[in-house]
């Protein structure tokens, strides 16, 4: 077949590589900086259908269950308590099921090559936005990756500490550089191991936990919620010193608050993962919404289940917990501690290895998606045109150096405390990924509105339930959430402009980068705030994509072993 143009700018697509499932975007223009929608990749500038079902699937559990879950929960627990811990990873979790529905209706409408969070925004919501939203996406990716190698340093010094941290880190970043190198394909497989180990460590550690909740470990006395009742109790008020008593109701609604946005940094960027490998991902239109399906249940099990094990074998006010002044290596793991406390040796030590390939597969995941999103927007002339220089394996490897160079702040451990460090990254990437989850439930509510408005949305290849009142609501909380985000620094006694500028330096640098954006390309696009409605192109790609999808065969098991292995993976 011939190429087929359609589109404004000139957009064409090949659609005799549909067969081999390789369409792909290609500008014929000159790409310009206000318009994001348009895809500009060279035959030299492509990325490869490499990612299977397994993969996507955990890739998105691997970057959610990092060290958020084995050590920055301890954090949450020792300064508010084992309930308000429990109630943030469930609140937190309905907002992720909302953002994954979202992603997963848009990814899967237009699951092109180079695509990337950004790039539906520009095209759907606003180009300035975008802009802003997707150098915010490539920072705070970059930032996660210095903070899953932080931490990884910490993990290490568990065993030792002959060996300067910087070593460790430096170990981490090459091993994730060979990773991310290499063919997609690869990343893939290493990834899916890697998680793998994560997930199995977890339902083990969930497992320990039933365990010694009726008693089952060496002393064989059952813990029950012992540390949920006086003293020490389900709640501590918070900020610590600020009110007379634990039972304070607002200290106690506080503790949940700070718990609940604390909890975002467990979540933070996850459901993009499978957003973001939908364009390297085999049959996206059968694996996206598999993915997403299972996405939220599988976190409900280890972070509903995980957290409430925490605040079961240990209590708020064990001092070797992650709080101030507390210990700055993987001791202070609430999983470690509680294995300690049920006089179970040797575990521990299991344990923290596979914490620490729970960070490395987490810092692996986020430099993939940095590099990506990073590729995406130079291939839409809104980042230089060399971060989409790809091997001959469709790795975009500029790409990949840029965001490891972020990630090299990891080494700020070496001059500071670690775990100060990773409370300062922990603050950065929380509320640079909260106003990436406004720009995308904004997005999909101008996404809706305009498939409803040409009659589309019933022919969704996946469609979320409570829609679009769920994002209405989701959108909400987040709003509030980002502008309360470092709201006990404002208490006397717990002020710190360190800490300030953690929490809040992140909204006017996006402010910064929207408004650069918008003087620039503003006369050009009659200084609108959003794409009208009427102009939202909803068409382009869309019958390619529908024809690339049309060739997939969903693979028909042909034993009860392949059934099993098709339902999990």
């Amino acid at each position: 077949m011939t190429g087929h143009a359609s589109g404004e700018g000139g957009v064409a697509y090949a659609t005799d590589e549909a067969a081999r499932g390789d369409v792909e975007v290609k500008n014929l223009e000159r790409p310009k900086s206000s318009r994001v929608g348009e895809m500009n990749l060279e035959s030299t500038h492509q990325l490869k259908r490499g990612l299977k079902s397994r993969h996507i699937q955990f890739l998105a559990l691997g970057g959610a269950i990092g060290t958020g879950l084995f050590i920055g929960s301890g954090q949450i627990l020792a300064s508010t308590g084992p309930a308000p811990l429990f109630m943030a990873y469930l609140s937190m979790m309905l907002v992720v099921w909302v953002v994954m529905n979202d992603l997963a209706e848009m990814v899967t409408y237009l699951p092109m090559k180079g695509i990337s969070i950004p790039y539906f925004v520009g095209r759907f919501l606003d180009p300035s936005i975008a802009f802003a939203s997707g150098w915010n996406y490539w920072y705070a990716y970059a930032i996660l990756v210095a903070a899953e190698c932080t931490a990884g340093g910490l993990i290490l010094q568990y065993w030792t500490r002959s060996v300067h941290v910087a070593v460790w880190i430096a170990i981490q970043l090459v091993v994730i550089l060979l990773l991310n190198v290499i063919a997609v394909s690869f990343f893939g497989e290493a990834e899916f191991w890697f998680a793998s180990i994560k997930l199995i460590t977890i339902l083990g550690l969930i497992i320990l936990g039933i365990v010694l909740f009726f008693g089952g470990g060496p002393n064989h006395d059952p813990l029950y919620f012992r540390y949920w009742q006086d003293p020490p109790g389900a709640f501590r008020s918070y900020p610590e010193g600020v009110f007379a008593s634990d039972h304070d109701s607002t200290g106690r609604f506080l503790a949940y608050w700070s718990a609940f946005i604390r909890a975002g940094f467990s979540f933070i960027t996850s459901p993009e993962l499978i957003a973001l490998s939908a364009g390297e991902t085999v049959a996206p239109r059968r694996n996206i919404p598999k993915a997403a399906r299972r996405f939220v249940w599988r976190l409900a099990v280890f972070y509903g289940l995980g957290s409430l094990v925490i605040g079961v074998v240990v209590p708020w006010n064990d001092e070797r917990l992650v709080g101030e002044g507390a210990g700055q290596d993987a001791s202070t793991s609430p999983y470690v501690i509680g294995i300690a406390r049920a006089g179970i040796r040797g575990l521990d030590h299991v344990i923290n290895a596979a914490v620490l390939t729970s960070a490395w597969s987490a810092g692996n995941a986020f430099c993939y998606s940095g590099s990506r999103v990073l590729y995406s927007m130079a291939a839409t002339g809104q980042a230089p045109r060399c971060f989409a220089r790809t091997t001959r394996r469709g790795v975009p490897w500029v790409a990949v150096l840029a965001t490891l160079l972020v990630g090299c702040l990891a080494f700020l451990n070496a001059s500071s405390p670690g775990a100060q460090v990773f409370r300062w990254f922990t603050n950065l990437s929380t509320i640079s990924g909260f106003i990436a989850w406004l720009a995308i439930m904004a997005t999909y509510l101008r996404f809706r509105r305009a498939l409803g408005r040409h009659g589309l949305l019933q022919g969704l290849a996946f469609r979320g339930a409570a829609q679009p009142w769920a994002t209405v609501v989701a959108l909400t909380v987040v709003a509030v959430l980002t502008v309360t985000n470092g709201f006990d620094v404002f208490f006397p006694t717990r002020w710190s402009a360190a800490n300030f500028l953690a929490a809040y330096i992140t909204i006017p640098i996006f402010l910064a980068l929207y408004a650069t954006h918008k003087l620039l390309v503003g006369r050009r696009a009659g200084w609108r705030l959003a794409i009208p409605i009427e102009d939202v192109d909803v068409w382009t790609g869309k019958r390619e994509m529908d024809e690339l999808c049309a060739l997939d065969r969903e693979p028909v098991p042909r034993n009860w072993v392949e059934k099993a292995w098709y339902w999990l993976a």
